[in-house]
């Protein structure tokens, strides 16, 4: 499917049986016979259509890979080129590692000392000294593999010193933070975006698209980017980050790095890097399975549980997406539910643009089986 809301196009288009319909129906005009379905012949006629149903399939595929609406992978990469953009690339996750010791003299914890969780390493960059006295030293370190591969492990849970036998005065060791930060390559869909919108970094008159190719080039995580000016000069920068999360202290920072060089910030504007405006909202549904479907009752209720979270997710992974209850019935009934309400959202709720969707209490509310 073309993105940007483009229509689809089709470079060539078969139609397998046609075509060995013409080809059937010339080679008896032809030879003044007629091929039965088990003729040898016309299984070899089959097997020419096949073979150019699949050079046709090539044809378009390749036309389209020249399209940003369609091309993908490698394709998209040289696409990218052409327009001086490249995909942003992985990052490790990283987290805070306290070394707790008891030293009786000054000693280095040097640099690349390794910590493991299962088959995962973090390791530091930079040498530490610990003085006699020291109780404990917060370290910072990084996972050794690169992507999301790295995060999500919580405080405590990293407490494997691989190399213990560098640290004589260390007792133990833990991560104090949350691992976080790491980052895939970036998907296609994204990059494509930033694409279409590169032409608009060349410019030197501050206009939104540019500002918001400049913000989403600092990192894959930043899914979405509000502009907002209030007064002359002054333009306000609204991230929104995967999940619906809040841009944080360090994405805020390199976000006002990159737009106040001075090739992409116009001198006379005065850049604000502001938090989404958080809108809360209560979900309370109330639906039905159809009795003809008892025999998979526990599956679709589980479906129905994922649709709901899945509708969550989406709300909050736009700007100025507004709180849509028709949206979250109709999840609801596509999973397999029915006579479905929602007291909560009610009605349509308008956002501004720099305002994002976040739920509060959900509850989904099962009135048990009932006749189609």
């Amino acid at each position: 499917m073309a993105r940007f809301g483009l229509p689809d196009v089709d470079f060539i288009e078969v139609d397998p049986e046609e075509m060995e319909s013409i080809a059937v129906a010339r080679f008896e005009n032809m030879t003044g016979t007629t091929l039965e379905e088990t003729d040898p012949r016309r299984n070899f006629i089959k097997s020419m259509v096949f073979m150019a149903t699949m050079l046709a399939n090539n044809i378009d595929f390749t036309g389209k890979m020249n399209l940003l609406a369609y091309a993908e992978d490698n394709y998209l990469d040289h696409k990218g080129i052409g327009k001086g953009v490249s995909r942003l690339e992985p990052r490790a996750a990283e987290t805070v590692v306290r070394f707790e010791c008891n030293p009786i003299e000054t000693f280095t914890i040097p640099s690349g000392i390794r910590m493991a969780v299962g088959d995962l390493e973090f390791a530091s960059t930079e040498d530490y000294t610990v003085s006699i006295g020291m109780k404990f030293i917060d370290i910072p370190m990084t996972c050794s593999e690169l992507g999301e591969v790295g995060n999500g492990y919580l405080p405590n849970q990293i407490t494997n010193i691989v190399d213990n036998d560098n640290l004589p005065w260390v007792t133990k060791a833990y991560n104090i933070t949350k691992t976080d930060g790491g980052l895939d390559w970036e998907e296609d869909d994204p990059f494509a975006d930033r694409i279409r919108q590169s032409n608009s970094q060349y410019s030197t008159a501050g206009p939104e698209d540019a500002y918001i190719y400049h913000t989403k080039s600092v990192s894959s995580e930043i899914v979405d980017v509000a502009i907002d000016s209030q007064s002359a000069s002054v333009v306000s920068i609204v991230p929104l980050l995967e999940n619906g999360e809040l841009p944080t202290a360090d994405i805020i920072k390199a976000i006002e790095e990159k737009l106040n060089t001075q090739t992409i910030r116009p001198l006379t504007d005065k850049i604000l890097i502001e938090l989404p405006e958080i809108v809360r909202y209560d979900i309370q549904v109330n639906y039905n399975i159809p009795r003809s479907k008892s025999s998979v009752e526990t599956t679709i209720k589980a479906q129905i549980n994922a649709a709901i979270d899945d509708y969550i997710k989406w709300q909050k992974s736009k700007l100025g997406r507004g709180i849509d209850a028709s949206e979250l019935i109709t999840r609801i009934k596509e999973a397999g539910g029915v006579r479905v309400t929602a007291s909560s959202p009610s009605q349509f709720v308008v956002l501004s643009k720099t305002q994002v969707a976040h739920s509060n209490a959900v509850n989904a509310n099962y009135g048990g089986l009932v006749d189609d």
